[in-house]
């Protein structure tokens, strides 16, 4: 890592950190562009998304990132369980808290382990929407035990 870059809110706590090997800040437009990007996005309630890619473009504050090459972005379902999407290109808008694409993508929760060929994700609406054709290998339901006593 040869640079971090860190947004803050009103408040002083951290709601934002971008690492990467290198970062090319255009202030006409104000955007950027990071290479091997690593971000961490914290949302107000706490909740954390990691995202990493070869490249990213992105808005200057790091609010609105396209991940390019080996892209991966990890969440969390409304249960707290981790989803992670994977693809060469994934659109993270990271404030509004969703992910889309119009790629092929793998999304995996446990060990189910979808592929698509795009999404659009919006935690806050507990929504993931996946374009096909589908491919999917879903985990079965643990069995689950009742006992007597």
């Amino acid at each position: 890592t040869e640079f971090a870059l860190e947004r803050f809110d009103s408040s002083g706590r951290l709601k934002l950190r971008i690492e990467g090997a290198r970062l090319r800040h255009f202030p006409a437009t104000d955007r950027i562009e990071i290479d091997t990007a690593q971000i961490r996005s914290i949302a107000a309630n706490g909740r954390v998304t990691l995202a990493s890619a070869q490249r990213a473009v992105g808005t200057g504050d790091g609010s609105e990132l396209q991940l390019l090459g080996g892209a991966e972005v990890t969440s969390e379902d409304a249960a707290g369980l981790p989803v992670v999407m994977r693809g060469e290109f994934l659109h993270a808008y990271l404030v509004s808290e969703r992910v889309v694409t119009h790629l092929p993508v793998m999304v995996q929760r446990r060990a189910t382990l979808v592929q698509a060929a795009g999404l659009d994700y919006d935690h806050a609406a507990r929504r993931l929407a996946l374009k096909g054709p589908l491919r999917a290998v879903l985990a079965p339901r643990a069995a689950v035990r009742s006992t007597t006593q």
